[in-house]
């Protein structure tokens, strides 16, 4: 039996919070599987050294994903250097731990404009693009949205981060219906805990190793793990597929 073909040849990408992490790490792969990628992030340092390491086939491009302006500049950027985008990964996304009644106002907004209304917006501008260049009639579009296993979890420590990716979750399915038939799928992928910028000082401390101690396979996921989802969700081979999210966190969260 043939495997899927996960190649994104004449593709382009733009992928939010590619300067670290899972964002830096998929534009690597997506790059290596055939598209080309635009790197969308505000570290312009980060994004310009991963661009020249990638070679032609990526643009650097600075974007702060809670400024709308900023996003409607970014695919404006990408559409002149590239053409329209045909995969959306937003990605972008920040945690400020603490209990919910030590977390300032300021902190409880800066996680949910990052994580929820940044990823509303990235992903509505990206199907505005890809509608008006003909998605309907293509089938091609594909928006990818990067949730977290914490929506489907409970703890001490994050609720704001986990109530916005369990929105992330919801809107995914949403925004499906919504463009179902306009030529877009939009599905969601849900990481457990990846050895990242992100998490790398908890999970060295004492607390972060006995979190680790307990889950059933006692390790962090490889983010070599999330390489064929993220890569099935964004080619052709998921064009049945839409309004869904995958878990990949190797058993964290049973």
């Amino acid at each position: 039996m043939e495997r899927p073909n996960f190649s994104l040849d004449g593709r382009i990408a733009l992928i939010t919070g590619a300067s670290s992490g899972i964002g830096a790490h998929l534009a690597r792969v997506f790059a290596s599987a055939g598209a080309k990628v635009v790197l969308g992030a505000r570290r312009v340092d980060r994004i310009a050294s991963l661009a020249a390491e990638i070679g032609a086939a990526a643009l650097p491009v600075a974007m702060d994903v809670t400024d709308e302006a900023s996003i409607v500049a970014a695919f404006d950027a990408a559409e002149a250097h590239f053409g329209t985008p045909d995969i959306v990964l937003a990605n972008a996304g920040v945690a400020d731990p603490g209990r919910a009644i030590d977390l300032s106002a300021e902190q409880v907004r800066r996680v949910i404009e990052t994580n929820f209304t940044a990823v509303y917006f990235t992903a509505r501008e990206g199907a505005r693009r890809m509608i008006a260049a003909g998605s309907k009639q293509t089938g091609r579009g594909r928006i990818v949205l990067t949730g977290s296993i914490t929506a489907g979890m409970t703890g001490e420590g994050d609720s704001a981060y986990a109530a916005s990716k369990a929105g992330v979750a919801h809107l995914g399915r949403q925004l499906a219906r919504e463009w179902t038939r306009l030529g877009i799928n939009v599905n969601t992928v849900q990481p457990g805990y990846i050895h990242t910028e992100i998490d790398a000082d908890w999970f060295a401390t004492e607390g972060g190793k006995a979190q680790i101690a307990r889950w059933p396979r006692r390790r962090l996921t490889p983010i070599e793990a999330l390489n064929d989802p993220m890569l099935f969700f964004a080619s052709d081979a998921s064009a049945y597929v839409t309004g869904t999210h995958i878990t990949i966190d190797d058993g964290q969260s049973l």
